[in-house]
């Protein structure tokens, strides 16, 4: 497999919504509704939103004979030395492959000594797996209400 990340341009948007709805779908099939998916992609991956956070974050894409097959999105380092991975989501046939930690070291690389922030939901059992085995440590868990559902959401923290 020869894969490059790189970071995201306006011309990846339509392949990023790609990425994103097929890999929410996987990823969150019995544990949130599809209406409540589908109304969430709709706003957090509409163009207008992804130009915004390609403008205001660091947003990488990890590609494969030139189609985008996974995506990862941190935000800036804070004052405080911290920063928040918003999302890494890869196409369902490309994971276990070594691209979602391609796409962490990526961002690891923006600040060294920057904490790394995370909100995964519970259920989620491959995501929890995934950053446990990458050294992230749970910093607490909490209910969270994601459009109407009630979701068991786990914070955690790669120091």
């Amino acid at each position: 497999m020869n894969l490059s990340i790189r970071k995201m341009e306006e011309a990846d948007i339509e392949s990023v919504q790609q990425v994103a709805v097929t890999s929410w779908h996987a990823t969150y099939e019995g544990i949130i509704p599809k209406g409540t998916r589908d109304t969430f992609l709709a706003g957090a991956y509409s163009e207008d939103m992804l130009l915004r956070r390609l403008k205001g974050s660091h947003f990488f894409v990890a590609v494969v004979d030139a189609k985008v097959i996974g995506f990862a999105n941190f935000s800036p380092v804070t004052d405080k030395g911290t920063m928040e991975l918003a999302a890494i989501y890869i196409l369902p046939e490309y994971q276990g492959m070594g691209v979602g930690t391609a796409l962490l070291e990526a961002g690891k690389q923006i600040n060294r000594n920057a904490a790394i922030y995370i909100h995964v939901e519970k259920e989620n059992k491959q995501g929890t797996r995934f950053y446990e085995h990458k050294g992230f440590k749970k910093v607490e868990e909490f209910t969270e209400d994601f459009a109407g559902q009630q979701l068991q959401t786990v914070r955690m923290v790669l120091s």
